[in-house]
């Protein structure tokens, strides 16, 4: 569905889905002022699109309070047997492809300074990654965000 852009009537209802995740089609037609079948159409065309809206649950709470970003450089024919050996560390909670002179950004997440150490040679012990470099994160101080993007969509004249 590349290509495909949410309108004002899509916007709103996820902001709305945002707002109450497990709210039902009904209630949202409610809210929205939309029929039922709407609502069910337009969540059926944004199927696959949509990420999860349940609440994150942060590293931190899960006993890993310390986050660093990891860039990689990669040897280009071994690309997709590196993502595959990265998501199989389960540390690493993401991975982006990016230009510039490093191949990729990886989030990983750690217990402490020690088991970074070990996340960070088990990423560079991977085959096809050639160097890496890591920044530990001080602090966040802009969560990912959408809302404001699904705000514009929803008010255009803004």
């Amino acid at each position: 569905m590349r290509g495909c852009f949410v309108d004002a009537t899509d916007a709103r209802l996820l902001i709305a889905l945002s707002d109450d995740p497990r709210a039902t089609t009904l209630a949202l037609a409610d809210r929205l002022g939309l029929s039922r079948n709407t609502v069910q159409s337009r969540l059926a065309r944004l199927d696959g699109r949509l990420a999860g809206f349940e609440r994150r649950i942060t590293p931190d709470a899960l006993g890993y309070p310390l986050a660093a970003h990891l860039t990689a450089t990669v040897t280009q024919q071994r690309l997709d047997e590196v993502a595959s050996s990265l998501a199989a560390i389960p540390e690493v909670l993401e991975v982006l492809g990016i230009s510039g002179a490093e191949d990729l950004f990886i989030r990983v997440a750690a217990r402490d300074a020690d088991d970074l150490y070990r996340i960070a040679g088990q990423i560079l012990a991977t085959p096809g990654v050639e160097r890496t470099e890591t920044a530990l994160v001080m602090r966040t101080l802009v969560d990912y965000r959408v809302r404001p993007l699904l705000d514009r969509a929803a008010d255009p004249a803004r």
